[in-house]
């Protein structure tokens, strides 16, 4: 067995276990919990299980007749609705974003304002309610601190449901990203290393040797640096932005060689210290260098252009790449296009969510992409 079947071997399998692992975790009461499409179940089980709870409540016993049920509807209807304000709007405006202290603050006052008003809803409309055990007529304060000590733990439990809802879909969203970069990974092992591009390289340098050794010197250099980045170091889970803007440079200027009626800008912060610390994941910008590459294809005989610039604005970076066609060009590889694009896109939006911009413009003459995201 060669080396790359046995590569594959060994990945294609391990991908299958993970594969089984994480539907075997995937429950039904998991579903339940943080499927979309169960949340009108969801709803309805939270709705009838306070009810519940309310209903068979010992404190309910207390009281009888019409009071009984109207006390029952009002601490219904406002347990539920501090559970929902809570749910949609303290958790993930304050808890999520780690403002835990403004979080407990604002839920406290929340409580406090619910039983300031159903005290005042019940002594309204019923002034002389008659309880079945005497020494509540005179324990109104006590009452109300006990609720409010008795209620802040019951509205917590969905602050915990949130949480765990949060941490199952975080740990889905990072699962598929592993997919994705796994099967990513097993394909740069199957095209590492490009026989073709390899040959047509090798070939240039040939004839450079005898021309210009010098430039010879500066494009085996380039190769080489591209081979040790292609092998290397972009088998992390993220790479320096420097690097990045090299890889390219190089891949681009290798093509330069490859083809005659090529030009070539790129544009890119040139200051050291602006680059560093930054970090990006590997390969993001490679996508859509290659397919500029791939169409920028003139062929009447013309020069064809690419422009790639990077930009770096406090914590946004914006990437655009602009490259000439030939409208009566046609790609002989129609049965993989546009699948490039499809998985950055989706790359992209496992990585950043919806924090990230992806403009595609195409005209007769020319196709530009500009992608931006927070570093």
């Amino acid at each position: 067995m060669s080396q790359a079947a046995s590569y594959n071997y060994i990945f294609t399998n391990s991908y299958l276990k993970m594969k089984t692992d994480l539907e075997l975790e995937n429950t039904k009461l998991l579903q339940l919990i943080v499927d979309k499409r169960h949340s009108v179940l969801r709803h309805v089980v939270l709705l009838l299980a306070t009810l519940a709870v309310i209903f068979y409540s010992n404190w309910q016993y207390e009281y009888s007749g019409t009071y009984k049920y109207y006390r029952l509807a009002c601490v219904f209807i406002g347990l539920i609705s501090m559970c929902y304000v809570n749910m949609f709007v303290l958790v993930p405006l304050f808890f999520f974003r780690g403002r835990y202290l403004l979080y407990i603050a604002l839920l406290s006052l929340v409580v406090f304002l619910f039983l300031a008003l159903m005290a005042s809803l019940l002594n309204t409309n019923f002034p002389s309610a008659q309880l079945v055990m005497k020494e509540h007529v005179d324990g109104n304060d006590r009452g109300f601190y006990e609720g409010f000590i008795i209620l802040i733990p019951i509205i917590l439990v969905t602050t915990m449901l949130k949480l765990f809802q949060r941490w199952i879909r975080d740990n889905e969203r990072i699962g598929e990203l592993k997919n994705i970069a796994f099967r990513m990974e097993l394909n740069e092992l199957k095209n590492q290393i490009n026989p073709h591009f390899l040959f047509n390289m090798l070939n240039g340098i040939k004839a450079l040797i005898r021309s210009d050794p010098e430039k010879a010197t500066v494009v085996i250099m380039k190769l080489s640096e591209f081979l040790r980045y292609q092998i290397y170091e972009n088998n992390e889970e993220k790479t320096p932005l420097k690097s990045e803007i090299t890889f390219l440079s190089n891949f681009l200027s290798l093509e330069m060689l490859r083809r005659d009626h090529l030009s070539i800008d790129i544009v890119a912060p040139d200051s050291p210290g602006s680059l560093h610390g930054i970090y990006i994941p590997p390969n993001l910008f490679t996508t859509f260098v290659e397919n500029a590459v791939k169409h920028s294809v003139n062929v009447s005989g013309g020069a064809a252009q690419i422009a790639v610039k990077i930009k770096v604005t406090g914590n946004q970076l914006e990437f655009s790449c602009t490259n000439s066609k030939d409208p009566n060009f046609t790609s002989a590889d129609n049965k993989n296009s546009g699948l490039g694009l499809a998985n950055i896109k989706r790359r992209l939006s496992l990585l950043y969510s919806e924090t990230y911009v992806l403009d595609v413009e195409s005209t007769d003459n020319e196709f530009s992409i500009t992608l931006k995201f927070p570093i």
